[in-house]
């Protein structure tokens, strides 16, 4: 199989809802999940805020800081060659004045290197989207189940089922687009709705949850490689067990050590 290698940009992703080229989005968070992803050929890594869960080990997203994403960003950008390279703004750090919101998201293009930013919601957070593209920060919607809104939602919950939430998804989208995001993420909505939304937008839609017919998918890598327990939500595929293979790897080295088989005479230096 033949990887693309043409450098992956903001104007790139665009025109591939046009040329019907799907798009591929996988999490990173750390300089060798960058450079597997980037290896691997996705069109898009996503520095997200889910490292608050999968690598901090927090119940939620909700706690990680501006230090933090930064942090992690620089990281997976030394990893990262040819992919866009998007970096999640964490809860608080634009839900306040479009200034800081400003502020905040150009910290990540110029201290941390991303060529992006995500933020999340509709409608209430289209000013700080529209001043954040006219200083030039590319930015990527994100609509439906939004996790930084897990405490109003009351858990991590399927959205837009009833009309007057399908209503509101399809309005907030177009006010995104007309804000001019470039690209917006819909996570655990229903297909039909995420279709709608797709065919209703010029820019691209890219699905976690959302069925087959959004311009692209992400997934989050510890869960696409087994690496997140038993975490695993319908809308995963599982593409290898690597947390079992750790474990047993692990496990047969302690016994070696235990047992005095490890290290042997070709691990030591003369």
């Amino acid at each position: 199989m033949s990887l693309p290698q043409e450098k992956v940009t903001v104007p790139l992703v665009r025109a591939m809802k046009a040329q019907g080229r799907r798009i591929a989005m996988v999490t990173a968070y750390d300089y060798p999940t960058g450079r597997l992803v980037d290896e691997a050929g996705a069109d898009i890594a996503l520095v997200g805020d889910s490292l608050a869960m999968v690598v901090l080990g927090h119940e939620t997203t909700l706690p990680v800081t501006v230090e933090e994403m930064l942090h992690h960003t620089r990281a997976v950008r030394r990893g990262v060659k040819r992919a866009l390279l998007v970096a999640d703004m964490p809860f608080g750090s634009y839900q306040g004045s479009v200034p800081e919101a400003v502020a905040n998201a150009a910290r990540f293009l110029k201290e941390a290197g991303a060529d992006a930013v995500k933020v999340e919601g509709g409608r209430r957070v289209v000013e700080a989207v529209r001043q954040m593209v006219e200083h030039g920060i590319p930015v990527m919607g994100h609509l439906g189940l939004t996790p930084q809104s897990v405490r109003q939602y009351g858990g991590f919950k399927v959205q837009g089922r009833d009309e007057e939430e399908r209503q509101a998804l399809l309005e907030d989208a177009k006010a995104l687009e007309e804000a001019g995001v470039f690209s917006i993420v819909l996570e655990c909505i229903p297909a039909a709705l995420a279709a709608e939304i797709t065919a209703s937008v010029r820019v691209p839609t890219i699905g976690i949850g959302a069925g087959p017919d959004c311009d692209g998918q992400v997934l989050v890598i510890h869960d696409m490689l087994g690496l997140s327990g038993d975490f695993k939500p319908r809308f995963v595929k599982r593409y290898a067990d690597l947390g079992q293979l750790a474990r047993e790897a692990i496990s047969r080295y302690c016994q070696e050590v235990r047992e005095g088989t490890f290290p042997t005479a070709e691990h030591a230096y003369s």
